[in-house]
Formats: structure tokens, C-alpha cells, sequence
């Protein structure tokens, strides 16, 4: 696992570090290629530029969506709920809406039933083009599987479990399986809501009160879970192994009082993108599955007076995770836009995204585009598709914020300028404060 300090300094004193600003049915017809064409070429020649863009611009007919969009883990798919055709003002009646994006034109099909969906239903593609739909009844969570036919959206339920609130985690890498989270002040409880043999399945009860959901591997075995254990204390991201009865272990473990949250993770190259507060105040941090090798707290990746957020790594990049490039959510006063960073480019790329995106959502393919979902008065779905932007030029200063070396706070610039240094890894909680000089 990654290492359990921050570099340059030790853990004491990286919470001395000078704090910076705070990041505050029928399947329709394929349309939109076109206009994802178009879109994509001007968003390539944005990227090659590297020209800082303004935020998105929101399409002014569309209603705010309840949910979120999300994407199956190859991105194939994605599912979201969205609004029927209405009048200005008028109230509208929400369905789950399913999109096609493994072809070569991306295209929507609706997946309305005989009554209208709740905001706060929640919908999870899967690999084989059906819709997972979370409903919420009384004080039971419902679920089904949606798909087409003919003219008409087939449904076939699931069952249900009895709970006051239940979160759908991101879609599990082997295509089938959707897992549930339902978090409790000393215990949370972890379900196989789809692709078990008899309808929701308890995985397994895990102390503390967990939140977010991350991937850890491609068979969807390994899940990483934040947790704080019962009676408070500071919030450690911890592994669950599904295959043993839902084992939990240690997965970081960068100060001993600090909040230390896995945002995302790529199992083939091992990156791992960090939140913690063990700099002195929320920052976002990366480091590397596996190694002994501190986490890191790039200084590009906390512009001021905007939140920043990644949300897909550059897959297929096989024990080089400096080269990833990382795809991160900017949201500011005016809207929110599209960053790409890599750890080895000491840079962050703003770009402009397309009217209508899905903010939040995307995927990279392994050469490096990614692909940014949308929809807007012109064209109802298409793929915005970016090239990575390169980080050849000047690098800027290595400074820190007080005109010392960036290094000596606990932080730096981006990843390292040279290799890491290859070394034996050890278990969590017990990596070096410092980076161990290489050998001569």
C-alpha cells in the first residue's frame, strides 16, 4: 500500500505546513455525433493549447437533474435520471434514461414506467445494458432492473431491504454486481443489491460509520471504504476483501489524527488520489498502491477560490502511475470546468467543457482522450472527446508559498522529477517519514 507520510517532512510537521485558501422503450434513434464531433475537435484544440478556459456554459432550457450521471466501470454505459419535455416552469416527471457509448454514434434510450420516478431515486448502469433503479419506499430500499422492449421499458424487481437510507457505490468492475452502503453512527452494513443469486445479499457489517466507494482491482474483490469508528475520531480509508466475509484492513494512515480519504483508484498502475487534512487543511494528495513511498501533496492541485475534484484516471498505464493522466472536476463562483493533471507534469490544465456536461462524469481511454457525456438544447446525447494535454515547456517554481523550498512544508510542486526509488514495500502504518536516499 501506499506509503503513510507526507513527503519532505514528518507527519508532526506536516500539520504545521502554511495553510493555503480552503477548497470550499425503443432505443431512439443514434443522434448527436456530429455535434459530439464537432464539440470534441474544439475541446482537442483547447487541450493542445493548453489555453486556461472558463467554466462551463449550463444550458439554460435543461432542469437540474436530482442525481448524478454515472458510467459503467469500462464506460460503455451510463444511466441518469432526467426530465420529460415540459413547458418553462412547469413541474416535470423524472425516468432513469439509459446511454449507449461503447458505438460509434452515442445514443439515449428512455426508460419511463407507468409513473414517474422520485428525485431521489438512484440509477446504476450495468455491463449488459440493463438499469439498476434504488427506490425508496416507506422505510424500505427497492430495487429493480430496467431495460427495453419493443416500445414499452420491462422491469424486473429485485427485492428490497429494510433500511432507513442506502447509497449505491459505483458499479463494480466486473460488469454485473451493484453494491449498496447503508452507514449507521457504530455500524454500516454492506449489500450485493444486484448480481446475487436471491435477490439483495448481506456482505458483510463493518464497524464505524463508512462512506465513500473505491475500486481496488478489476474482479471487484477489493473495495476501499472511509470509515470512522464508533465514538468519533478521524476518518482512515480501510480495505474490505468481498471474497473473505468482508475482512477489513488498514489502507491509509498518514498522521495519526488526520482525515485520510481514497477519492479514486487505477488498479493497473497502481495510482491512488488522496483527501487529507494532515497538510494542516484539506488537500488533495497522490500516492501509489503498494509502495513505501510517501503521499504527496501537489501544490498545482489547490488553485484558489475553487473546489477541486478528479474523477477518472488514464487506464492501461502498467506500473507507471507518474504518467497517468488524471481528469479532475473545478467548480467555482461561475460554474464548474474540466482540469487535467499528471503527477510527473507538474501542472494543472483548465479546459473549457462542453455545454450541457454531466459534471463529474467522464472516462479516459488508454491513449489518453477522454470522453466527457452531454447534453444540451441541440444536440440531446453526445461524447465530448479531449485530448490529454501535453506538459512540455517551462516548469513553473518549486517554491513554496513562504519562499522556501516547496519540500521542506510537507509539499510539493507534483510528483517526483526523477524515478522513485524502487524498494520493498511494507505493510501500512509502517512507511518511512522520509524518502530513503538512493543508493549511490
Amino acid at each position: 500500500m501506499t506509503a503513510c507520510a507526507i513527503e519532505g517532512g514528518t507527519a508532526g510537521a506536516a500539520t504545521t505546513a502554511d495553510p493555503g485558501p480552503e477548497e470550499s422503450g425503443e432505443p431512439e434513434e443514434p443522434v448527436g455525433a456530429e455535434s459530439a464531433g464537432a464539440e470534441g475537435a474544439a475541446g482537442a484544440e483547447g487541450a493542445a493549447g493548453a489555453v486556461p478556459a472558463g467554466p462551463a456554459t449550463p444550458w439554460a432550457g435543461a432542469p437540474r437533474a436530482p442525481g448524478t450521471f454515472t458510467l459503467t466501470a469500462d464506460g460503455a454505459y451510463g444511466a441518469r435520471l432526467t426530465a420529460a419535455p415540459g413547458a418553462p416552469g412547469e413541474q416535470r416527471a423524472w425516468y432513469p434514461e439509459r446511454w449507449t457509448l461503447d458505438g460509434p454514434e452515442p445514443y439515449a434510450v428512455p426508460l419511463p414506467l407507468h409513473q414517474p420516478e422520485e428525485p431521489d431515486a438512484q440509477v446504476v448502469p450495468l455491463a449488459d445494458g440493463r438499469v439498476l433503479i434504488r427506490r425508496r419506499v416507506a422505510d424500505r430500499q427497492m430495487f429493480s432492473l430496467l431495460y427495453p422492449t419493443g416500445p414499452a421499458t420491462g422491469e424486473l424487481p429485485l427485492g428490497a431491504v429494510e433500511c432507513d437510507g442506502m447509497t449505491l457505490l459505483p458499479p463494480s468492475p466486473d460488469g454485473s454486481s451493484v453494491y449498496g452502503l447503508s452507514a449507521g453512527d457504530h455500524s454500516s452494513l454492506l449489500w450485493l443489491v444486484a448480481g446475487g443469486a436471491f435477490g439483495p445479499e448481506l456482505v458483510a457489517e463493518i464497524p464505524g460509520h463508512c462512506s465513500g466507494g473505491v475500486w481496488l482491482d478489476r474482479a471487484g474483490r477489493m473495495l476501499a471504504l472511509d470509515r470512522q469508528l464508533p465514538g468519533g475520531g478521524p476518518v482512515k480509508a480501510v480495505a474490505v476483501d468481498l471474497e473473505r466475509n468482508g475482512e477489513v484492513t488498514p489502507l491509509l494512515q498518514i498522521a495519526p489524527s488526520s482525515d485520510d480519504r481514497l477519492l479514486l483508484a487505477d488498479p493497473d498502475s497502481g495510482l491512488l488520489l488522496i483527501r487529507s487534512d494532515a497538510p494542516g487543511h484539506d488537500r488533495l494528495g497522490w500516492g501509489v498502491l503498494g509502495s513505501c513511498l510517501p503521499v504527496r501533496f501537489p501544490e498545482c492541485l489547490r488553485p484558489a477560490d475553487v473546489a477541486v475534484t478528479p474523477f477518472a484516471v488514464q487506464p492501461g498505464q502498467m506500473l507507471m502511475p507518474e504518467s497517468c493522466a488524471v481528469a479532475l472536476r473545478i467548480d467555482g463562483a461561475a460554474g464548474s470546468w474540466v482540469g487535467v493533471w499528471r503527477p510527473q507534469g507538474r501542472r494543472l490544465h483548465q479546459l473549457a467543457a462542453p455545454e450541457g456536461w454531466s459534471a463529474g462524469a467522464g472516462y479516459w481511454s488508454r491513449d489518453g482522450v477522454l470522453h466527457l457525456p452531454y447534453a444540451n438544447a441541440a444536440t440531446p446525447c453526445a461524447v465530448a472527446r479531449i485530448e490529454a494535454p501535453g506538459d512540455d515547456g517551462p516548469l513553473p517554481e518549486t517554491g513554496g508559498t513562504d519562499g522556501t523550498d516547496s519540500d521542506a512544508s510537507g509539499t510539493e510542486p507534483s510528483g517526483a522529477v526523477t524515478p522513485p526509488v524502487v524498494c520493498k514495500p511494507v505493510p501500512l502504518g509502517q512507511a518511512p517519514l522520509h524518502r530513503a536516499a538512493p543508493p549511490d
